[in-house]
C-alpha cells in the first residue's frame, strides 16, 4: 500500500527532486503544487477569462490553485511542508495549517534561521528538519523501519 506524501511550500529549488531521489525502491506517491510560478498565477484568467484587476486576476488563480491543494492535502498520509530562504511562503503556512486541522502527519523543513519565525508551525509538526535528506529518511523509517546507514 503506497503512501501518499504532498510536497507543499517553497517552489524554487529541487528539494522535492532531493526527497523523490532518497525514496527509490520505496512505495510512494508524491503530489504537490503548481511548481511552474508562471503557470499557477496565471491559471485562472487562462481558463476563465483575462481580468483588468491584478486582484481579481490573483483572487481566480488562488482559487482554482485551492481545487488542487484540498483535494491532495484530504488524499495525503504525510504533508511536508518546506519554508524557503528567500521568499515569505504564506501559502506554505497555510497548508502546514490545513493539513494540521484535517489531522494529517506534517513534517515541516526549513533552515535554523527560521526557528523563531515557525515555532507555532513546528508545534504542529511531528517532524521538524532541516534537509531534504532527512525527510526521505523518516519516510524509510516509517514505511521500512529502517534506519540511516
Amino acid at each position: 500500500m503506497a503512501l501518499n506524501v504532498y510536497l507543499a511550500g517553497e517552489i524554487h529549488s529541487n528539494w522535492r527532486d532531493e526527497i523523490a531521489a532518497g525514496c527509490e525502491g520505496l512505495d510512494v506517491v508524491f503530489s504537490g503544487p503548481v511548481t511552474d510560478h508562471a503557470a499557477s498565477d496565471d491559471c485562472g484568467v487562462a481558463i476563465m477569462g483575462p481580468e483588468e484587476n491584478k486582484f481579481w486576476h490573483d483572487h481566480k488563480g488562488a482559487k482554482l490553485n485551492a481545487i488542487r491543494t484540498r483535494h491532495d492535502l484530504a488524499a495525503a498520509d504525510v504533508v511536508v511542508v518546506r519554508f524557503g530562504d528567500k521568499y515569505k511562503q504564506w501559502n506554505a503556512a497555510f497548508d502546514a495549517g490545513q493539513a494540521a486541522a484535517l489531522g494529517k502527519s506534517l513534517i515541516v523543513l526549513h533552515g535554523a534561521d527560521h526557528q523563531h519565525a515557525l515555532k507555532e508551525v513546528d508545534a504542529a509538526a511531528l517532524a521538524v528538519v532541516e534537509h531534504p535528506a532527512q525527510v526521505a529518511q523518516i519516510l524509510r523509517y516509517v514505511l521500512k523501519g529502517q534506519l540511516p546507514t
